[in-house]
């Protein structure tokens, strides 16, 4: 049987050999049990609490097309910690006929997935505990509890043990100057924004290197987070501000907030970087200005709304001139963030949203309907479902070949007892059989049927679905499905004011479109007024909106 090995370790602090060790051993079982050794998936450094990994998701993908028969991992932890993961594991290999096996478990049914993942869990549970214990233990010493805020050095010492000291800070003097200007011309009626452009156009380098942001000088009020919030720069050291919350569809961690009364505070006088009646004044202002901004109650999101997009290319777009984000400017128009909030770019003039959008799509519009397209799109359909067809019948010939092995040892059995054959474990293994054929026989009585090859009028559909684009955009019934399409290949927009008007710049999947568009165009038609035609086989494609499009988009 074609047998394959999963491996994993999850911290930087273990050796790269832990992978080589758990394939060695792996290797052993396989050599011993006479089977085929074909692939090795392995993740490096990564945690068995998520799924969200290159060679677990690989392994996963090879099993459902039925490109190996036995799992072999050195422990089930290696595979996964979280009971939810480990389970669906179990049901996805069970349905593609794919056995199970670990060097600490033996074959695994059942009854492993429920103890071991409920074991994996609590030990999961009990490693964030004890770490979170040690952490409040050393702040309540007056250390540092993760990380390092601007104006302090990480002072690395070694204790009596020749142990690291881990959480020691001082101040860095040249950095301290920077947080005391920096609530001095805040109290002075300066903003965070005017502050965060003032220190890039001086050069000074903000928190780790990058430039000075407002949102790195104002912060979170919930959060307590910015520098004009840190609590740290008046001697005292605020732990357990948060937590933290693993999404269990992506994995991500996200941060909630904890109620004040959790916080574990702890006076270090000797970190103190301003005095109490600037830090007041400070706070004052703070307030102040919070109290004076107007509450309005915007519409309030529908379910279905929430983590999606509200315009068709928000977050995809960027600027050209220093790679910054594009952000919302006013109601319709976007602008650079490095130019507006840090005073790092000239390209400061707004641009309309909506033109950006037009340009976008009149370049699709008008090169996808290329009649030799329409052919390579029906050509390119056919090729596809034929190479889905045919992945589909090598999964379902793999199946029937098991199939009749199965059936044929079972009908050596069935004639082995007829001859009077009585050996110990002979029930047991004719049990095995007969399960494994019932098992095989559902795969394949319940496999869909092949899709057809040919659609009957596959020109008029494509030419329907290009001409549609504009509209279901502008369909509130069809906007959230087509956007998401689009979005899809679209990797980034790179915008510009060029002296002859705005330049967009497409990066993505939406390019080899365009470049087959160009290419199956080539000769045949005159490149379009107001647009520049780009050159096939390129990683992007630039248009300049001309005549047809808003003349005094900019501000």
């Amino acid at each position: 049987m074609r047998a394959v090995i999963y491996a994993r370790y999850s911290s930087n602090n273990q050796p790269e050999a832990s992978i080589e060790d758990q394939v060695r051993q792996c290797r052993k079982w396989i050599d011993h049990e006479g089977h085929t050794p074909c692939e090795v998936y392995s993740d490096h450094a990564i945690s068995g609490a998520s799924t969200l990994r290159p060679g677990y998701q690989k392994m996963l993908e090879d099993a459902r097309s039925g490109a190996f028969d036995i799992l072999i991992a050195e422990a089930l932890d290696r595979l996964s910690r979280d009971q939810e993961d480990i389970a669906g594991l179990y049901k996805q290999l069970s349905f593609a006929g794919v056995k199970l096996v670990t060097l600490s478990e033996g074959e695994v049914n059942e009854l492993h997935v429920g103890l071991k993942g409920t074991m994996n869990a609590l030990f999961l549970k009990d490693l964030a505990q004890k770490t979170r214990r040690g952490l409040e233990g050393r702040v309540r010493q007056g250390f540092s509890g993760g990380g390092n805020a601007y104006g302090f050095d990480v002072v690395r010492e070694t204790d009596a043990q020749g142990e690291p000291v881990r959480g020691k800070r001082r101040i860095n003097e040249h950095e301290a100057a920077v947080v005391r200007r920096i609530f001095e011309a805040f109290v002075q009626g300066h903003s965070p924004r005017v502050i965060a452009r003032t220190l890039n156009t001086e050069g000074v380098p903000g928190p780790k290197g990058r430039p000075w942001r407002d949102t790195t000088i104002r912060g979170h009020h919930t959060r307590r987070t910015g520098i004009l919030r840190n609590d740290l720069y008046v001697g005292r050291l605020v732990w357990n501000k948060q937590h933290y919350v693993k999404d269990p569809r992506t994995g991500k961690r996200l941060a909630r907030p904890n109620p004040e009364d959790q916080w574990i505070v702890e006076a270090v006088p000797h970190l103190r970087i301003v005095d109490d009646d600037l830090w007041n004044r400070v706070r004052a202002r703070l307030g102040g200005i919070r109290e004076s901004v107007p509450v309005t109650k915007a519409r309030k999101r529908r379910f279905w709304e929430h983590r999606r997009a509200r315009h068709l290319f928000t977050g995809l777009m960027v600027c050209a001139e220093c790679g910054g984000s594009m952000i919302a400017a006013g109601k319709d128009y976007m602008a650079c963030d490095h130019a507006r909030n840090q005073g790092t770019c000239s390209h400061r003039r707004g641009i309309k949203r909506q033109l950006i959008e037009e340009v976008v799509l009149h370049t699709l519009k008008t090169n996808l309907m290329q009649p030799d397209l329409v052919a390579a799109f029906i050509s390119a359909f056919h090729a596809e479902v034929n190479r889905l067809q045919r992945e589909h019948n090598i999964g379902r010939e793999h199946t029937a070949k098991e199939f009749d092995r199965v059936a044929r040892q079972l009908d050596g059995l069935y004639e082995a007892i007829a001859d009077g054959l009585r050996t110990a474990g002979l029930k047991t293994k004719l049990e095995e059989l007969e399960q494994r054929k019932t098992d095989l026989d559902t795969q394949l009585s319940t496999a869909p049927s092949p899709a057809p090859i040919l659609h009957p009028n596959l020109a008029e559909l494509y030419r329907r679905q290009v001409e549609g684009l504009h509209a279901s955009l502008n369909t509130d019934d069809c906007r959230t499905e087509a956007a998401e399409v689009l979005r899809g290949l679209v990797e980034t927009i790179k915008v510009r004011n060029a002296d002859d008007g705005l330049e967009i710049e497409l990066i993505g999947e939406i390019v080899n479109m365009i470049d087959l568009a160009q290419t199956a165009a080539h000769n045949k038609t005159a490149a379009l007024k107001g647009a520049a035609v780009p050159e096939p086989f390129r990683s992007s494609v630039k248009v300049v909106a001309g005549v047809g499009f808003e003349p005094t988009a900019f501000r």
